[in-house]
């Protein structure tokens, strides 16, 4: 069974309009005005939805119940969300899908009760589902904890140049793979399904969220900040170990440590030009492609725990993954 592009792309858009309504309709208190009104600003942003998304269309294989599938696909957006507004204040980022960041708009004290805010939410809304509820909290919490090992790697990473493809690989298994992990195994936990079948699903997702951070960290240098809705080249140009600096670093570390001094002396937008010049010709772009579709195809492996006319939907969301432009 196959699915033509416009009947997902109609069932994404649907799934996608769900969320964005529950969120922008979650009732928050009035007052105080210095905690809520980040929160509504945050909930009320445009974001692509897809880890809630994949969490419903794993449920669905297993009939799992609508209302469970909302409620755990909210918890874990809002556990996304929770991250990268503290990530921001980190990083110093100044835009987020397409707006101020929280730091920025109001300032960083702001910020961090607005994160701690967004985090109680998303308790409040995995606590609500009915079927596997103790597994199901269990599971979200050990990810919110991996997810912070993740952004500890990252930081303690910074300006490392010792920092390996392992290392690196580490890093965003915890940062970003295992939160979308998490959102097939809740698909699976929600679906009342055993031990086995719940950890494929989960290195299913895995697989996906490291070849979504491979993609995430060619954009950040390959894309435009209208495309991504934030600031590109930032990375790099702070010190963080992306796949495309550990890769040119590996490859050529005389020219990587040449090329790293030059970009120190140009603005944002002459060390990104340097740098796409720099890693094309050092085939450097294409090897980091590579490696997503690596990821993608063990993605892809995975999902053979699931009867192949009931995993058409999520095969479907694969591809949108490794052919994503932002």
């Amino acid at each position: 069974m196959t699915l033509d592009s416009k009947t997902f792309q109609d069932k994404v858009a649907t799934l996608r309009n769900r969320f964005n309504s529950a969120l922008r309709n979650y009732h928050l208190s009035d007052q105080p005005n210095y905690l809520y009104d980040p929160i509504r600003y945050v909930l009320k942003g445009e974001g692509k939805r897809l880890r809630p998304i994949l969490v419903y269309l794993v449920g669905s294989v297993y009939n799992a119940d609508d209302s469970d599938l909302i409620n755990a696909g909210l918890a874990a957006e809002l556990l996304h969300n929770f991250t990268l507004v503290h990530d921001d204040i980190m990083d110093q980022d100044e835009f987020r899908h397409g707006q101020l960041t929280i730091h920025k708009k109001w300032d960083e004290s702001t910020a961090i009760l607005a994160g701690d805010g967004i985090y109680a939410i998303a308790q409040l809304f995995i606590t609500e589902v009915k079927i596997n509820q103790l597994h199901a909290v269990k599971a979200f919490n050990k990810a919110t904890l991996f997810v912070c090992e993740g952004q500890a790697y990252d930081k303690e990473f910074e300006h490392n140049h010792s920092i390996t493809l392992d290392n690196y690989l580490l890093m965003i298994e915890k940062k970003t793979g295992w939160l979308i992990g998490l959102c097939a195994e809740l698909g699976g936990i929600l679906g009342n399904q055993d031990l086995k079948t719940i950890d494929q699903l989960h290195r299913y997702g895995l697989n996906l969220g490291n070849a979504f951070q491979i993609q995430d960290d060619i954009f950040e240098i390959f894309s435009d900040d209208k495309a991504m809705g934030k600031s590109l080249g930032s990375d790099i140009v702070s010190g963080k170990q992306t796949i495309l600096s550990i890769l040119a670093r590996a490859a050529d570390p005389d020219g990587w440590d040449k090329t790293w001094n030059k970009i120190q002396k140009l603005n944002l937008s002459g060390s990104i030009d340097y740098l796409r010049s720099y890693l094309v010709d050092l085939d450097v772009l294409d090897e980091a492609s590579q490696l997503a579709k690596q990821y993608i195809e063990a993605a892809k492996r995975d999902l053979t725990i699931i009867p192949v006319k009931k995993r058409v939907w999520l095969e479907c969301f694969t591809e949108v993954v490794l052919n994503r432009k932002k």
